[in-house]
């Protein structure tokens, strides 16, 4: 079997990879071992290929760490609307003590705090972290 052949079949391996992990990583590795794979068919020796492989691959992903897919905002998990389906649905809240409360929530009490600038009155609030037991609210929609 030829050189470029075992390049390029590493290449759809590393695609296929890519699929089921979703990072990007791989597809960058994959760029890599397409560029060792037209080494090959351009005729340089073994070690030439590997060079260029790992040179392209590097390359890849540095540009793909500096670009904006790796810029994503990250949430912290209390505030991850993604981690905890409870971000972002609201509460009812009928009475205030200072700047807590303490309500009736998907069957269970929890304790209500307010996030600052939010103003403790009567009303629906919408819950933006949790934080152990405690529920953290706003009544200002953003």
């Amino acid at each position: 079997m030829d050189d470029w052949m075992i390049w390029f079949g590493m290449a759809g391996i590393l695609v296929i990879s890519e699929i089921f992990s979703g990072t990007f990583y791989l597809l960058m590795i994959a760029l890599g071992a397409l560029a060792g794979g037209a080494a090959a068919l351009v005729g340089f020796v073994f070690s030439l290929q590997m060079a260029i492989a790992a040179i392209a691959g590097a390359i890849a992903t540095y540009l793909l760490r500096k670009s904006s897919f790796a810029k994503q905002r990250k949430l912290p998990a209390a505030r991850d609307p993604n981690v905890n389906l409870d971000i972002g649905q609201t509460v009812y809240v009928g009475q205030w003590r200072g700047n807590s409360a303490r309500v009736m929530y998907r069957g269970a009490m929890w304790d209500l705090e307010l996030m600052p600038g939010a103003v403790a009155v009567a009303g629906t609030f919408i819950i933006r972290e949790i934080r152990g037991s405690h529920l953290i609210v706003d009544n200002t929609v953003t």
